[in-house]
């Protein structure tokens, strides 16, 4: 099960509640592998009304609700750790511009408590403040342990922070976080560095999107794929868990520079685990395992609706459509009310 935010902690402390996360993730326990939402790092890190955290005792604790649920089902869950640099607005930082690699507008949209707003110019990050979030992130890992999860995946993806620092468009630093892709991918590094030194490195996955462009303020330029084709090589040096990669989410197949077949092009370099994500069904997912080109499929937006997932593919049962107007609401509805397949009725 791919990580989704879904926006179910409208409370005060941005925790994890029993009546609601914990019969979600529960629900969904016959997921190979569930993980979880993005979960902020710190009060920093936050850029989506009612996300869940793991920064503080009080979300551990929300946590370990969930885990407890989920493994006495029989399931395995990791947790998204998440900053979204950028992609945020001060109405979350009591009016304090939100943090990044460069002071530039990635002129997207934040969801807010007073609804969509557009982006500000964000603050540069000094190196205190990069060495801060390395801790938050290190941090994480240790609450992460404590609440009981089974593994972290670090959210390198989708435009947010970490995104953020690989792409030249969003990083003009010239300090050795900026310039050449070895500065770009430093921070990431040194996270799973620190994180490595708290967590067994084989709980720790990492998520990706290298053909990201023209979403979330990311435009691909010539250095884009070769920086992440740095990056994956990379990993090699490391035994994690995944590497977890999407392919395209829009149409680039007329973008200079992209790669249209993420998996394809990333299989032969990646010697580890590979995850890949984006726009399968059940025909599709066993394709690109039974062609090499994938040792695991997530899925994210069936899963909204067929809590049951896996036993709908093993028995060729049909599925349930998503409410797209229910992903971010809050409550119940559109979140832990899709039902079973009754294959009676």
């Amino acid at each position: 099960m791919a990580p989704m935010t879904r926006s179910r902690a409208a409370n005060e402390g941005n925790v994890p509640t029993e009546d609601l996360h914990v019969p979600y993730y529960t629900q969904r326990a016959s997921a190979g592998l569930i993980i979880t939402e993005g979960s902020q790092v710190s009060k920093d890190a936050v850029g989506y009304i009612n996300t869940a955290g793991i920064y503080s005792k009080e979300q551990v604790e929300g946590w370990k609700k969930v885990t407890k649920s989920v493994h006495y089902k029989g399931g395995k869950i990791f947790i998204q750790l998440w900053h979204v640099g950028r992609m945020s607005h001060p109405d979350f930082h009591n009016g304090e511009l939100p943090l990044a690699p460069s002071a530039l507008n990635p002129n997207a949209k934040s969801f807010t408590p007073e609804g969509f707003k557009d982006t500000v110019t964000p603050k540069a990050m000094t190196t205190a403040d990069i060495k801060q979030t390395v801790e938050d992130f290190k941090n994480a890992a240790i609450n992460a342990v404590e609440a009981g999860f089974d593994g972290v995946e670090i959210h390198s993806s989708n435009g947010y922070l970490f995104h953020q620092f690989f792409n030249g468009t969003s990083n003009n630093r010239t300090d050795e976080y900026g310039g050449d892709m070895e500065n770009r991918t430093r921070f990431f590094f040194e996270v799973l560095d620190a994180m490595k030194a708290v967590i067994p490195q084989e709980k720790i996955g990492a998520r990706f999107n290298p053909s990201l462009n023209g979403m979330f303020g990311i435009t691909l330029d010539e250095e884009t794929i070769p920086t992440f084709e740095y990056i994956i090589k990379k990993l090699n040096d490391y035994d994690l868990a995944y590497v977890h990669l999407s392919e395209p989410f829009n149409d680039v197949s007329n973008v200079p520079f992209a790669v249209e077949h993420i998996a394809k092009h990333f299989r032969p370099l990646y010697n580890g685990t590979l995850m890949i994500n984006a726009g399968f069904d059940q025909d599709s997912g066993n394709k690109v395992i039974e062609e090499g080109n994938a040792d695991l499929v997530a899925f994210g937006k069936p899963f909204i609706s067929n809590p049951d997932l896996v036993e709908r593919f093993g028995h060729n049962y049909p599925l349930a459509e998503w409410d797209e107007d229910t992903f971010y609401t809050p409550g119940k509805e559109g979140y832990i009310d899709y039902p079973e397949y009754d294959e009676a009725n």
